[in-house]
């Protein structure tokens, strides 16, 4: 018989999950960093407090880089806590969790474990582990370099190749480098022409020192741009003349693709229609994969208000994840419609404006009694307060009380007041978002939100997750 306790163990990891896929520690539109940092690092105090285990496992959920490598830090500094059982899937875990990171991450993890003079067996482990998974090590090298050299000398490694010792750890350098890119990092000090050897972020800086002009370093240096680095750099390009950076729409992630469309002007968003449309109708396909098609009359209502701009640090976040959401339901639907906060039906030329009248879109939406109603919004319903939830309650304990329609909030901003996302209803389960693929996987997580079902039940889901991430490729 499930107790009270078990309730509240559900109700704590629920409310971890959420943040950990919403919450990054940057400035938020209603709270700043500080806020944002004091609350986070409560929770994950909590947590690996109460049920390191569940702590643990959350690892292989849906959660942002931020957290994953919040974690996997609180889990080696505490290793002495863990019990041998723990400290071994613990360590699977983190491994293949590492694996997944992007590796300035995980150098920048290695370094803050450096600084907290966390050096256990299990430490060094993961460390040797990891540095001898990577593809190429004379690009680690060069490209993160400090943090490679930290890394190894943390763990009392050797270099991984024979001419990474004298690149890494004697000031006086060769004359010369068989492995290619070590010796374009060597020439690129005097021979500018080396410089477009070099990967991005490397070059940049040489480009400096030499004086060479940012829009023609940037035509020349378009063919080593990765995927992300050709995404933020096409607008600086573009307007220094240097139009060979540019996006590839058909390679890019769903919520990155909306991203990037909500970042142009809207003249060449209605310019660029035909392009940018298709480019997000295939992205949205592409995720929605065996599913498309599969979720039966769907209505959304989305959140445009001004609020949805988010703030400095991450720009038109929110307002990213509704568009992506937006696509990504008329894949999954049969029939679909969208209710946008502001009222407009153009969501290619949606920006941040106006107040959030959640409770008169919700009403819109549930005019046609859909099968499922998803709601995406930060939950600041303020025109007028309060209706949304009354709307909400209304519906489901009179006008729906079998529950037809099956509604879902997904809130893509972390509230630090109250150490979790924002809730509209109590009767209406929400969840925590950041990309817009991870939606089909946080509708079934906010079933547990909804308290029909409690701790033995998420425990069966954090282990069915669990052996899947760990089964997921090569097991870490």
């Amino acid at each position: 018989m499930e107790t009270h306790e078990d309730l509240i163990a559900a109700d704590d990891v629920l409310l971890f999950v959420n943040a950990a896929i919403t919450a990054t520690g940057q400035r938020e539109f209603h709270s700043g960093d500080a806020e944002q940092r004091l609350s986070l690092e409560f929770l994950h105090a909590y947590l690996l407090g109460n049920y390191r285990e569940l702590y643990a496992a959350t690892l292989a959920l849906d959660i942002n880089d931020h957290n994953a490598a919040l974690i996997v830090r609180n889990l080696l500094t505490t290793a002495a806590e863990a019990t041998a059982e723990q400290r071994r899937t613990e360590g699977r875990l983190i491994a293949r969790r590492l694996a997944l990171l992007p590796p300035q991450r995980v150098y920048r993890l290695f370094a803050a474990l450096r600084r907290a003079r966390v050096n256990n067996r299990r430490t060094r482990a993961i460390t040797r582990d990891w540095l001898a998974a990577r593809p190429d090590p004379a690009l680690d090298a060069v490209k993160y370099r400090s943090g490679l050299k930290g890394a190894l000398k943390h763990a009392h490694l050797p270099p991984p190749h024979q001419e990474l010792g004298p690149f890494l750890f004697r000031a006086k350098q060769p004359a010369s480098y068989r492995e290619p890119l070590l010796d374009a990092w060597r020439r690129a000090h005097f021979e500018q022409a080396a410089i477009y050897e070099l990967p991005f972020t490397v070059a940049e800086g040489f480009a400096a020192k030499h004086g060479i002009a940012r829009g023609a370093f940037l035509e020349r240096i378009a063919p080593n741009l990765t995927r992300l680095e050709r995404l933020r750099l096409q607008e600086s390009a573009r307007a220094l003349g240097a139009g060979a950076v540019s996006a590839e729409l058909d390679r890019m992630p769903l919520t990155r693709l909306a991203s990037y469309v909500l970042g142009l002007p809207l003249e060449e968003r209605t310019a660029r229609r035909a392009e940018l449309t298709a480019a997000l109708t295939a992205a949205a396909e592409r995720t929605a994969g065996p599913l498309r098609g599969s979720w039966g009359r769907v209505a959304a209502v989305l959140d445009d208000s001004f609020s949805s701009y988010g703030s400095g640090r991450k720009r038109r976040r929110p307002l990213a994840a509704a568009l992506a959401c937006h696509h990504l339901l008329a894949a999954l639907a049969t029939e679909y419609r969208a209710h946008w906060t502001s009222g407009r039906t153009d969501a290619l030329l949606l920006h941040p404006s106006g107040p959030t009248p959640l409770g008169l879109r919700i009403l819109d939406a549930l005019d046609a009694a859909p099968d499922r109603l998803l709601i995406v919004s930060d939950g600041w319903d303020n025109a007028p307060p309060g209706l949304a939830a009354e709307v909400l309650r209304i519906w489901r304990t009179r006008l729906d009380p079998h529950g037809r329609t099956a509604v879902v909030h997904l809130n893509p901003v972390y509230d630090a007041e109250d150490f979790e996302v924002r809730r509209l209803a109590p009767g209406v389960p929400t969840a925590g978002l950041r990309d817009a693929e991870d939606l089909p996987a946080l509708v079934e997580l906010a079933r547990f939100a909804e308290g029909r079902t409690g701790l033995p039940e998420l425990r069966a889901h954090l282990a069915d997750r669990v052996a899947a991430f760990l089964t997921d490729g090569n097991p870490a």
